[in-house]
């Protein structure tokens, strides 16, 4: 059972910043979603178990940056110029390398295990 925990959320206005961590025990890809109201769960970013490779959604490219730190369990999520539309509950997820990962690095049904999220809201 891989245990994650988010934490780092909070409000801030547009434009902002803030950075996002997850505590992830064990050496597994990691994953970034996203879930505003009334919305589907979308992937934001994704990272290798050795960090070596990412992957970005359209939308946060250019100002979300993943990373981690395997020294510390620990995985980041840096989110600058954030705009309303980002606005929505973050989840990291954590899933084994396999073949497939790097097809489908942000898709949801591709990871096993999650946290219980940090809000995020930005205003205008």
């Amino acid at each position: 059972q891989v245990q994650l925990v988010e934490s780092g959320g909070g409000s801030v206005q547009a434009g902002g910043s803030l950075r996002l961590s997850c505590a992830a025990y064990g050496r597994n890809c990691i994953g970034w979603f996203r879930q505003a109201p009334g919305k589907e769960r979308e992937g934001v970013a994704a990272i290798s178990t050795s960090g070596a490779t990412t992957y970005y959604a359209d939308s946060v490219k250019g100002r979300f940056t993943i990373s981690r730190d395997n020294a510390k369990n620990m995985v980041y999520l840096r989110m600058n110029n954030l705009k309303p539309e980002d606005t929505a509950m973050y989840y990291c997820a954590a899933v084994p390398y396999s073949g497939s990962w790097s097809l489908f690095a942000l898709e949801t049904t591709e990871y096993n295990y999650w946290g219980q999220g940090t809000q995020v809201t930005v205003s205008s």
